[in-house]
């Protein structure tokens, strides 16, 4: 005998997101620009339109238009900003203090993003390891 029987799946919307960490240049003077790139990978269901905001760092003082790396062991900032442009007009933030985040729509395979880091000329802090941590949020 025979029997039919049926199939289904169900696919639910879905993003994930992944990032690389973002390595300026080492100096000794902070007299001139100093530049980095980093990439933000997104992977959503085909379809999802979502969007992926950068918080302001995890560092006292800082903001989405304003970001600070600390010195390790000490309380010394070098400022520094996110872009979602090569030409570091377009700040990368959550959409508030002048800034914007980066948008896009699934296609169910990874999208990746540039993002764009630049250390402005300032006065040189004391030597040693600054960072900061970046929040990558991703809404769809």
């Amino acid at each position: 005998g025979s029997f039919a029987f049926s199939a289904q799946a169900t696919v639910t919307k879905n993003c994930t997101i992944s990032a690389d960490p973002m390595v300026f240049p080492t100096g000794s003077l902070l007299t001139s620009a100093r530049t980095a790139t980093t990439s933000i990978r997104a992977t959503c269901t085909s379809g999802s339109a979502h969007q992926i905001s950068l918080n302001g760092g995890s560092n006292a003082g800082s903001a989405v238009n304003a970001r600070r790396m600390l010195r390790s062991g000490g309380t010394e900032i070098v400022n520094y900003q996110l872009f979602r442009d090569a030409g570091y007009s377009l700040a990368w933030g959550d959409g508030t203090a002048g800034t914007t985040p980066a948008s896009g729509t699934g296609n169910g395979l990874q999208s990746t993003f540039t993002v764009y880091g630049r250390v402005p000329a300032q006065a040189t802090p004391r030597p040693g390891t600054y960072s900061d941590t970046i929040t990558a949020t991703i809404t769809f």
